[in-house]
């Protein structure tokens, strides 16, 4: 599954502070469906939506 990336938080926030859930709760609020993941690469929380197939057959 691919997906796009709609912001990038850094893993190490203050405690008990979750801006990447609240930034995801409110785009699911808009209806659209983002989610929270983890880049452990880059310790970065990920909101990100499935990624819309514009050009299929390629």
């Amino acid at each position: 599954m691919r997906r796009t990336v709609l912001e990038q938080f850094p893993a190490g926030g203050p405690r008990g502070s979750w801006p990447a859930e609240e930034f995801a709760a409110a785009r699911r609020g808009e209806g659209v469906a983002a989610e929270v993941v983890m880049d452990l690469e880059q310790d970065a929380f990920l909101v990100v939506v499935p990624q819309q197939s514009s050009d299929r057959g390629h």
